[in-house]
């Protein structure tokens, strides 16, 4: 990894630091104009922006396919608002916010869209509450907000799985969005929610979090865990199985699929948050003796803002998600870090904190 400082000669007086692809396995900190503020318009003083898969995705690839330009990367802030437009009436300068970066008129913030939430200043455009932003109060501290948008993620993928109190779940991964699935299944009263993970630092924050119990698939079978722990059902045609009702994946691993097709019961629920690169071969059969309900998770078309005030109530709960707190002016260790496979939970990027 990388890193070079641009900015042209003649740049403006009133710019800012933005952070951009370059070539693979770099990124660019570029001095780039401060936006200006239209009447519709909030700019915004990003004070804490998490790093994502999707982020060191696309500086890896040093930017993405068909876009033949750097890419603006972060799409995970939390900030001040510091200049408001004329005719913008619910919002002021002051108030701490959360983003929604899909509902950018000029493009999602971050991938691929034309301004990246890994800035100073971040404009948003035709600003509304509720749709494009949300006010935080300023007790919650802006590296936790800055977890919005992953726990958004992570509650649609939970959402997806119509999850109920009596029930049993497991979740595959205890990255941020398993742990995060993990902490809204408990909320929502599921019984009993099994973390499974080869990292043991990571199961034991998934204990910390509110899991019931984890399994190391590394050392442990997950079918036989899973039956010891949630007892024994039968799948449509009387073959014995965990009585586990939902399977989520948060992994992308294809073990993952594999092991939940294998183990369900009859009627069990598997949904797909993973990202898998390669196309994958399921047992059909299997997956029809079991009548299992497979389905994808991706966004989060109504949660972002649903999340925020659970974040705000159960902000301690969340916190432990976060494992490195790391300045701006680091960004360059940052990235690095946050793409060393097993050292990091999430890092968030913080801005003169």
């Amino acid at each position: 990894m990388t890193l070079s400082n641009h900015a042209s000669d003649d740049a403006p007086t009133s710019s800012m630091k933005a952070v951009y692809t370059a070539d693979p396995g770099t990124v660019q900190v570029r001095d780039v104009p401060r936006p200006v503020v239209g009447p519709e318009d909030v700019l915004i003083r990003v004070r804490a922006c998490g790093i994502c898969g999707t982020d060191l995705g696309f500086v890896a690839a040093g930017g993405m396919q068909y876009v033949d330009q750097p890419i603006a990367l972060g799409h995970e802030p939390a900030g001040e608002v510091v200049e408001v437009g004329t005719h913008v009436v619910d919002v002021k300068v002051g108030d701490h916010v959360v983003v929604n970066p899909m509902s950018a008129p000029s493009g999602i913030n971050g991938n691929g869209g034309q301004l990246g939430a890994l800035r100073e200043f971040l404009l948003n455009e035709n600003a509304h509450v509720d749709r494009d932003l949300a006010i935080i109060p300023d007790s919650l501290p802006f590296w936790v907000a800055a977890l919005n948008e992953p726990m958004a993620v992570a509650k649609h993928l939970v959402n997806r799985a119509a999850p109920r109190a009596s029930e049993s779940a497991v979740v595959f991964g205890a990255g941020p969005i398993g742990l995060g699935a993990a902490i809204w299944l408990k909320l929502a009263g599921v019984a009993h929610v099994v973390v499974v993970d080869v990292v043991r630092g990571r199961l034991d924050k998934a204990l910390d979090i509110g899991a019931d119990a984890v399994i190391d698939s590394s050392i442990e079978d997950v079918t036989a865990r899973l039956s010891e722990l949630h007892g024994e059902g039968t799948n449509a045609i009387g073959m014995p199985r965990p009585a586990t009702d939902m399977y989520l994946d948060a992994a992308g691993a294809p073990s993952v699929l594999q092991t939940a097709i294998a183990s369900a019961k009859w009627g069990a629920r598997l949904v797909m948050a993973g990202v898998h690169k390669q196309p994958e071969l399921i047992d059909t059969g299997l997956m029809m003796i079991a009548e299992l309900t497979f389905s994808a998770s991706m966004g989060y078309p109504t949660e972002i803002f649903e999340v925020t005030a659970d974040l705000v109530a159960h902000q301690d709960r969340f916190a432990k998600l976060v494992s490195h707190r790391i300045d701006f002016g680091d960004v360059e260790g940052a990235i690095t870090l946050a793409g060393t496979p097993g050292a990091t939970d999430k890092v968030v990027i913080t801005f003169d904190e």
